[in-house]
């Protein structure tokens, strides 16, 4: 049942072949009946997945509130769930006794919380947590005195928003920074052998309350009064200014990932960092709605024609194809037509059955396609059926339901790039009149009527991104330095994020690919690599089965929860530096790639993704806020194995969306990035992908497929006709672009180097010029032409100038001859 070459298989070519012939084998060592019985199994399973349903995923920024809340917390830190509530009553009860958190009214709510915040500026460690557990308590919802999770919500939202009125989160941040800067805790964490939860209690702690405070204020409700609007626009603009040590909070959360990646600080809680990262990313600069908003107002302000499309839309109202054929289902038709073989005459009826058979269902395996490269021949010697003459089957019925819908266009309206139409017209103009014109895309001059039909069509789907009109306007800049006048520069969120990144961007981007790698599933222990357990691991090992299976469902939730934060995170970067500037996308990209992203991803794909993709890691009885509010039921090893009933895992499918959509961005419009696609042999890896049948998936699974079509072969390209036409179903169809035959001018011999180094010549010169203010050219700047105060001026000239001075007079004034004439002319 495995899907494709198998879970486990290399990026070997020949893998599929071997496993076809091996099952042969196997196959013809059965008895008759259970060879019979052996391939109806394999019958039924292959009908299985062609029948499996689209997953009903609805890709968002996050997923809902009570998930992403839950997912901060691991397993191991259930206890400390009354350890909190228990820090806050001893506290409460001391000044209110005999009252309740919730009975009481606004103004005493607002005195108990400046009182807890006093309470943090002690100097003893111990009272500190005490008091940063209570609040705590208070961002969880004081969740002892209620009865329901809404209610928990409820109390959580209020006691979030009072206590960012009070002026909590500026106090963490001041109690974070002196944690980070803790070197006692840092030295000691780096001498132990092994590091457990108890090493970041402190660190945990904060961070738990402001990760709390940010998704709790992020969240916007329809019943939110004026005032907490306006609290919330108020933080929103206060995290991405560089107010907290003159620097954003998103930069000093990079530095807390640096530090651990370097070693230095081995004890730091790094999915909580990261989550938090996140989510101040997606507040300050917005999440995808939001930036296709700021796209289209970009584009109306730039005077750019609007878009063709809402993409976020035309991505939701697609449907997933059908998956491709497995090597099982190949070898099952193999046996299908030796059976066959001796009959010899096609009936009409039949032919036309064939001729209306759905191309895209899944179980129309005559156009099968194989799950290696062209070096698999096991499949060549097959002839077309109808070129051998053979009968062929009846239709197999379905209900009209089942049937697949087809679109009555292209979702995509084609785009047409201004180089386009000069290539067009460039080779037009060579063939037909023998000479050429630059860059003019109006002469249409001396060539034939279809060739002006054709330049009117390609005209009239001519796509101008930002991107081209920002890569203008810096290459007008850098022409004309002087009379090309003051850029405009906004300080939105997106450019002070990138100011204070710049400096530490590549150590910031392999850092966190770094993380990436650990936390993958196809990843093996090794001695070298980062330990990302620090927050997960109980300070004493589990000595039952059932605690063992509770640990390991908790590890492989927390390295799943840092891939989903970590691929939001690269994805968000990317498309808002992307829309403020592409070389500031360019600069983070290049360092991406630089830093092996690319071979990172794929190796991240080579597995079963489709058990990825729908594994259970996940203890829903344990979640927070199910957890602190009923009671929990007797945990066993069925239950624990069984896990819960979804049909998928949401963060994994969306951390599979996220990486994708990040591979296309790095490669898009790069022939050197497009071609390590094809030299790490991604083809066969991304079609096992294509096994998930979800549409936003599928499409970007398939634009990568399409980028690198031209260069895998005719026989691959004529034994995967099924994702072929899924492409040409489902991609943008870009006029002009011969993506399917490979008679393309890019199907050159590339240079990798030379490519990057003349994109990487472009990004410094932009750097140097916005952000690079010591290091002004010399020859622009100004010149003081006045005699006198040039003459006036003090000038320290060097001691062994001063010693040489007879020297440097004979040599350079009075043995040279001097036209006094012609130098006061």
């Amino acid at each position: 049942r495995e899907y494709g070459a198998g879970a486990g298989s290399g990026l070997k070519m020949e893998g599929v072949g071997l496993c076809a012939n091996n099952k042969q084998k196997q196959n013809q060592m059965l008895p008759n009946k259970m060879r019979g019985e052996f391939t109806r199994n394999q019958r039924k399973d292959s009908e299985c997945l062609s029948e499996a349903p689209d997953l009903e995923f609805e890709y968002s920024d996050a997923d809902n509130w009570a998930v992403e809340l839950s997912e901060l917390y691991s397993y191991t830190e259930g206890p400390e769930f009354l350890l909190n509530r228990k820090c806050f009553e001893e506290d409460f009860h001391t000044h209110m006794p005999d009252q309740k958190w919730t009975e009481l009214d606004s103004v005493q709510h607002r005195a108990h919380a400046m009182r807890l915040l006093d309470g943090l500026d002690v100097i003893g460690r111990e009272r500190r947590l005490k008091v940063a557990r209570a609040i705590l308590y208070m961002a969880q919802g004081t969740f002892g005195e209620c009865s329901s999770e809404l209610e928990v919500q409820h109390w959580m939202r209020y006691n979030v928003f009072l206590l960012l009125d009070v002026g909590a989160f500026t106090a963490l941040m001041e109690l974070l920074n002196m944690e980070i800067d803790n070197s006692a805790a840092c030295s000691s964490a780096v001498r132990k052998p092994a590091i457990s939860l108890a090493d970041s209690t402190d660190l945990r702690v904060l961070l738990n309350i402001m990760y709390l405070m940010l998704e709790t204020i992020q969240r916007e409700e329809p019943t939110d009064s004026p005032e907490w609007r306006t609290i919330r626009e108020t933080f929103k603009s206060e995290l991405g200014s560089p107010l907290y040590n003159n620097e954003t909070v998103s930069v000093m959360l990079f530095g807390m990932v640096t530090k651990f990646c370097s070693g230095h600080a081995p004890h730091f809680p790094m999915k909580k960092v990261l989550l938090l990262l996140w989510k101040t990313i997606l507040f300050t600069l917005g999440g995808f709605e939001q930036l296709q908003c700021s796209k289209v107002s970009k584009r109306a302000a730039l005077g750019l024609p609007p878009l063709p499309e809402d993409s976020i839309c035309v991505v939701r109202s697609m449907r997933a194809a059908s998956p491709p054929a497995s090597a099982s289902d190949l070898i099952e038709q193999q046996q299908r037509r030796a059976r066959r073989e001796h009959k010899a005459l096609i009936k009409q009826d039949n032919l036309d059955a064939f001729n209306e058979k759905d191309p895209y269902k899944a179980d129309d395996t005559r156009e099968d396609e194989e799950e290696n490269d062209d070096n698999d021949n096991s499949l060549e010697a097959e002839p077309f059926p109808l070129e051998r003459d053979e009968v062929m089957p009846p239709p197999i019925p379905h209900p009209p339901t089942e049937r697949v819908c087809f679109p009555k266009g292209l979702p995509w309206a084609p785009k047409v790039r201004e180089k386009d139409i000069e290539n067009f017209l460039e080779s037009s103009r060579s063939k037909f009149i023998g000479y050429t014109l630059g860059n003019d895309t109006d002469t249409v001059v001396g060539l034939p009527r279809p060739i002006h039909e054709s330049i009117k069509t390609l005209k009239q789907h001519r796509y101008v991104s930002i991107a081209e009109v920002q890569i203008a306007k810096e290459e007008e800049y850098e022409k004309t330095p002087l009379s090309g006048g003051e850029e405009e520069l906004e300080l939105c969120a997106t450019e002070l994020l990138y100011q204070g990144i710049l400096p530490s961007l590549p150590q910031y981007m392999i850092a966190l690919l770094k993380i990436l790698l650990a936390a993958a599933p196809t990843s093996k222990a090794k001695t070298d690599s980062i330990n990302i357990l620090a927050d997960v691991l109980p300070e004493e090992m589990p000595t039952t089965v059932l605690q063992s299976m509770k640990l390991g469902v908790d590890v492989n939730r927390h390295k799943e929860i840092i891939v989903k934060a970590i691929s939001a995170i690269l994805l968000l970067l990317l498309k808002h530096f992307k829309l403020n500037h592409v070389y500031q996308f360019e600069y983070m990209a290049q360092h991406l790639v630089f830093a092996n992203c690319i071979p990172l991803i794929l190796k991240f794909f080579n597995q079963n993704i489709m058990s990825y993709i729908t594994a259970k890691n996940s203890i829903s009885a344990l979640d927070f806020p199910h957890c602190v509010v009923h009671e929990l039921p007797e945990l066993t090893a069925e239950s624990l194995e069984a896990g819960d009933n979804n049909q998928f895992c949401w963060r994994n499918l969306f951390s599979c969306i996220n990486l994708l959509r990040i591979l296309n961005k790095l490669t898009k419009w790069k022939h050197s990035r497009t071609m390590m696609l094809v030299v790490f042999k991604s083809a066969p890896i991304l079609k096992r992908a294509l096994k998930v049948k979800q549409a936003m998936m599928q499409l970007y699974v398939l634009k990568l497929l399409k980028v690198q079509t031209k260069y895998l072969g005719r026989q691959w390209r004529k034994s995967n006709m099924k994702t072929m036409s899924a492409i040409y179903q489902k991609v943008r169809h870009r006029l002009n672009d011969d993506w399917a035959y490979g008679n393309d001018l890019d199907a050159r011999p590339w240079d990798f180097q030379a490519e990057e180094c003349a994109l990487r010549a472009n990004i410094e010169r932009f750097n140097s010029r916005r952000y690079d203010k010591n290091q002004s050219n010399p020859e622009f700047l100004p010149v003081d032409n006045c005699l006198q105060s040039v003459l006036g001026e003090r000038i320290d000239l060097p001691e062994d100038f001063q010693m040489n001075y007879d020297l440097w007079l004979e040599r350079e004034v009075f043995s040279k001859p001097i036209s006094w004439e012609e130098l006061l002319q």
